[in-house]
């Protein structure tokens, strides 16, 4: 094994700490998606199929599931599909069957068991403690990722699988060739959640993870290592972006940092992507069906949007604009 180069040694929390690790979108058609993100400038990592232990010793199995990956030099994307007939897979066809998008957020941890320890003192009756791997190519040949997952029982966290993931592997994840995109992108700064009460979403995920929730400007939101949650309202998100909500709650998007906007913005646009300009420079692309929800990309170390003060935004580029509007 190889020793952990920059970009993946740093992707782990510090110890006691956490991070947003990684989202993901739950899609009906893998090829589908996987065309929509290429033509947005994403680079893909191959099609993998997910196993795991349904317990500690047990044997490995099918779990009925697989992906494709956004790796980013901060957290990443996952892809992830059903594909056979399994607890796992029925889980994500029903969540697909309210939208295809966003449906599992991820928080990094250096330590699943005492996140898991938690949970349980708080009252969340975590299910034991997953080893999930899947087998990752590399330019060296084929490696195991493995990770600890600790999730709660289905309808616990009304927005989706809200769950710690810990990694065991970031090398074989974070390959410096997965990490350049076309588009710039560069790292996941915050998940937008789009619920009826944000205080009492903030302060059940504040619960869920011992982090603080804070009310700024009218916007309640949770800081972790790395990366934020931003919880609003119908009415914040509609004023702010102008986006359709297809369900409440909804895991609506997210903020992507980038290297350069400009050169964002012209790469997106050369693939015909439906993508806005925002308040403050950003850019907004919506996704088509086949991925759901939106990405706002914005400069690396500019301030998170405040979705409770942006101004109506303003078409670019209107002439090649592709989508409903």
């Amino acid at each position: 094994m190889t020793a952990a180069g920059p970009i993946s040694a740093s992707q782990p929390p510090s110890t006691g700490k956490l991070n947003i690790d990684h989202l993901a979108h739950f899609v009906p058609h893998i090829d589908a998606a996987s065309s929509a993100l290429d033509q947005a400038g994403f680079t893909l990592t191959p099609f993998s199929a997910q196993s795991h232990r349904l317990e500690s010793g047990g044997p490995l199995v099918p779990a009925g599931s697989g992906n494709r990956c956004v790796m980013l030099r901060e957290g990443y994307l996952e892809f992830l599909t059903p594909t056979a007939d399994t607890p796992i897979a029925q889980q994500l066809r029903t969540a697909i069957q309210r939208y295809t998008g966003l449906h599992l957020i991820a928080f990094g941890t250096a330590d699943a068991e005492a996140d898991h320890a938690r949970l349980e003192k708080n009252g969340f009756n975590p299910l034991p403690t997953v080893a999930l791997q899947r087998e990752i190519g590399t330019e060296h040949g084929d490696e195991t990722a493995r990770f600890s997952v600790v999730r709660v029982p289905p309808g616990t966290m009304a927005e989706g699988r809200i769950q710690y993931c810990q990694q065991h592997t970031p090398q074989w994840l974070w390959q410096e060739r997965w990490t350049r995109h076309a588009n710039g992108a560069r790292g996941l700064a915050a998940v937008i959640l789009c619920v009826a009460d944000p205080q009492e979403a903030a302060q059940r995920y504040a619960r869920f993870s011992g982090l603080l929730a804070q009310l700024a400007h009218g916007q309640w939101r949770i800081d972790t290592q790395r990366g934020a949650l931003l919880f609003v309202t119908t009415d914040q998100l509609r004023q702010a972006l102008d986006v359709t909500v297809p369900a409440l709650p909804w895991i609506a998007g997210y903020v992507l940092t980038v290297d350069n906007i400009a050169t964002t913005r012209t790469r997106i646009v050369a693939g015909n992507c439906s993508v806005r300009e925002i308040e403050g420079g950003r850019l907004l692309l919506e996704w088509p069906n086949a991925v759901g929800g939106f990405i706002v990309f914005q400069a690396a170390g500019a301030a998170l949007p405040a979705f409770a003060y942006i101004q109506p935004f303003v078409f670019i580029e209107k002439n090649e604009i592709h989508g409903n509007r």
